[in-house]
């Protein structure tokens, strides 16, 4: 209740709101999103895989390399030449030793294209090569 003549008098309390506890608690989670964020790299372009019923879902960090229908290769977002994959793969693999490579191909890409791709990559001395695919119905 307010107590009006301490409030005439002149008398009356300041409340000081305390944002310690509000900045300490947006900081932690500022720190939990981060932390529970994947870091997916994606290839930079939409294909249409091709399905396959014995698909399956890949556990480790990968590598995604993307081929689109016009035979253009995809890497961390950006257009590469094909003649760059195995320098590129190299640098992946530095940063992540123990990384798989996917590769993400349009299923009206060319086989060719794919083929020089998975060869650029074991020259790069990769050893899981994958190629993805959707189950039916996806």
């Amino acid at each position: 209740m307010i107590n009006i003549r301490q409030s005439l008098r002149g008398g009356s309390r300041t409340t000081d709101i305390n944002i310690a506890p509000l900045i300490d608690l947006v900081f932690l989670l500022l720190i939990f999103f981060l932390v529970t964020t994947s870091f997916v790299k994606e290839t930079g372009i939409d294909v249409n895989r091709p399905t396959a019923s014995t698909a399956m879902p890949k556990e480790k960090g990968n590598i995604l390399i993307g081929v689109d229908s016009d035979g253009r290769v995809f890497l961390e977002g950006r257009q590469i030449d094909i003649r760059s994959v195995q320098a590129h793969i190299e640098r992946c693999l530095a940063e992540n030793p123990e990384g798989g490579i996917v590769i993400v191909a349009d299923k009206n890409s060319y086989t060719g294209i794919v083929i020089r791709v998975m060869d650029q990559c074991r020259l790069a001395g990769a050893k899981n090569i994958s190629i993805a695919a959707a189950r039916p119905g996806e």
